[in-house]
C-alpha cells in the first residue's frame, strides 16, 4: 500500500552502558570517606569494648562484696585439681613406691586421704607391704615430718612429691594429706577444719611414735595452717621439735593484698572493703605473725626472693616479728633465703643442693638421729644429684 511504501525505517544502535569516571580529586575525597568512616566504627568499637571493661571491673568487686563466698573459694582454691588425672590411692603412679595410701576420719563421717612414705633406705623392705607394716615402721629410728600442702591440687603435686623424695632420700618418714575438700577427701574447706585436721593428723601420729622427733612442715597457704596448728600445741604444753615454713606470709589479708592477682584493683579506693574483709568475713585469718607469739619451738623460714606469688618481703617481715618474739626468746628461729638467680620461685626449693646441710646447721635435732647408718657426704651427695635431675627437666 502507499502508507508502507512511505514508512522509513532508521536501525537503533545499542546503548552503551554508563561510565563514571572520577577524577584524582574526586578519588581522594572518596577514600577520606571511607577511612573517616572506619575511624568511626573503630572509635565506637573500641568505645564499646572500653565499657563492657569498666562494667567488668567495677561488677567483680560488687559481686565479691554481696557474695564472700566466692572470694572463699579464691582462697583455698580446692577445686583446682592439678594434675587432674591421677589416683590418689596408688601413689606409686607418681613414682612413690615406698609410700602408702589411707583413710582417717578426724570427725564422724569425715574421712581424709592421707600418705605415708617411709625413708629411702626402707625402700626395698616395703615392696609388697600394706598399711600396717608401714604403720609398724614409725618405731624405727627415723623421726617423722608432717607435711601440710598449700592451696590448689592436692597431695599428689609435683612439686610436693619431689620434696618428699628429697626428704624420705635424707632419712626421714613424710606423712601428708589432704585436708577436708581437697583432693579425695571429704568436706568443705575451711580455715577451722583444715587446722582441726592438721591437729588430729599430728595426734594421730604422736601416739605411735616413741622419741623420736616430729617436724611439722608448711608450704604457702599450709604455713598458715602450720602455725595455726603449732600454737596450739604450745598452748596445750606439747610443742613439736620444729616448726619449717617454706614461702610464709605475715597474714591472709596482706598475702591477699600482694597476691598478683589483686594487682588491677590494690589501688582501688575501698580495696580492703570490697577484698579483704570479703575474706575475713568467712572466718579466714591464717595470722601467722600472731601465733609466732605464741609458739615456744625452733623455726626454720625458707623463702625465695623471686616467688612471685608470696613476696619475698612477707617472708622476711614474718622473720622480723618471730626475732622478737618473747615466747621464742628461748629457740632458734632461722631465715635462709635463695637467691632470684637459682630461678626457685614459689614451688622448688626442694631443688637447693644445700637443703641437707641447711636443715643440719638452723635446727641440729633435725639432723641428729635422722640418719641411722648413712653418713652425712653420701646424703649430700645423693640430695646433689635429685636436685640435678630435677632441674633438667625444669
Amino acid at each position: 500500500s502507499s502508507s508502507d511504501t512511505n514508512t522509513l525505517t532508521y536501525p537503533i544502535a545499542p546503548i552503551a552502558p554508563l561510565h563514571l569516571s572520577l577524577t584524582g580529586l574526586e578519588q581522594g575525597e572518596y577514600e577520606k570517606l571511607n577511612l573517616s568512616a572506619l575511624k568511626i566504627e573503630a572509635v565506637w568499637f573500641l568505645s564499646l569494648l572500653l565499657l563492657w571493661i569498666l562494667v567488668v571491673y567495677i561488677s567483680i568487686p560488687l559481686i565479691i562484696k554481696l557474695c564472700p563466698s566466692i572470694q572463699a573459694k579464691l582462697v583455698f582454691l580446692n577445686f583446682v585439681r592439678i594434675p587432674y588425672f591421677i589416683d590418689l590411692k596408688h601413689p606409686s603412679d607418681q613414682g612413690l613406691n615406698h609410700t602408702c595410701n589411707f583413710y582417717l576420719e578426724p570427725e564422724v563421717g569425715l574421712k581424709i586421704g592421707v600418705w605415708h612414705t617411709v625413708p629411702a633406705q626402707m625402700w626395698k623392705e616395703a615392696q609388697g607391704k600394706e598399711g600396717n607394716w608401714y604403720d609398724s615402721t614409725f618405731s624405727s629410728n627415723h623421726p617423722v615430718i608432717l607435711y601440710l600442702h598449700g592451696n590448689a591440687g592436692t597431695r599428689g603435686g609435683d612439686h610436693r612429691v619431689q620434696l618428699y623424695k628429697v626428704l624420705s632420700s635424707l632419712g626421714y618418714h613424710v606423712v601428708t594429706f589432704d585436708y577436708r575438700g581437697w583432693g579425695d577427701s571429704d568436706g568443705s574447706p575451711s580455715e577451722e577444719g583444715m587446722t582441726s585436721d592438721a591437729l588430729f593428723i599430728y595426734d594421730w601420729l604422736k601416739q605411735r611414735l616413741d622419741k623420736m622427733p616430729l617436724f611439722i612442715w608448711g608450704h604457702s597457704l599450709g604455713t598458715g595452717v602450720a602455725t595455726n596448728l603449732v600454737r596450739r600445741l604450745c598452748d596445750r604444753g606439747s610443742p613439736p621439735d620444729a616448726l619449717i615454713l617454706e614461702s610464709p606470709f605475715t597474714n591472709i589479708r596482706e598475702e591477699a593484698k600482694s597476691h598478683p592477682f589483686s594487682m588491677v584493683y590494690r589501688y582501688l579506693p575501698g580495696f580492703d572493703w570490697f577484698f579483704l574483709d570479703a575474706i575475713t568475713a568467712n572466718n579466714i585469718r591464717f595470722a601467722s605473725d600472731e601465733n609466732v607469739n605464741h609458739i615456744s619451738c625452733p623455726v626454720l623460714i625458707l623463702h625465695a626472693e623471686d616467688d612471685g606469688v608470696v613476696p619475698f618481703h612477707l617472708g622476711k617481715k614474718l622473720y622480723k616479728i618471730a626475732s622478737q618474739s618473747k615466747s621464742l626468746s628461748g629457740h632458734k628461729v632461722h631465715f635462709v633465703p635463695f637467691s632470684s638467680s637459682l630461678a626457685y620461685k614459689h614451688k622448688f626449693i626442694y631443688r637447693s643442693p644445700e637443703l641437707p646441710n641447711i636443715l643440719s646447721s638452723a635446727i641440729p635435732d633435725l639432723w641428729t638421729g635422722a640418719h641411722s647408718g648413712v653418713s652425712h657426704t653420701s646424703i649430700v651427695n645423693g640430695l646433689q644429684s635429685l636436685a640435678k635431675s630435677a632441674n633438667m627437666v625444669r
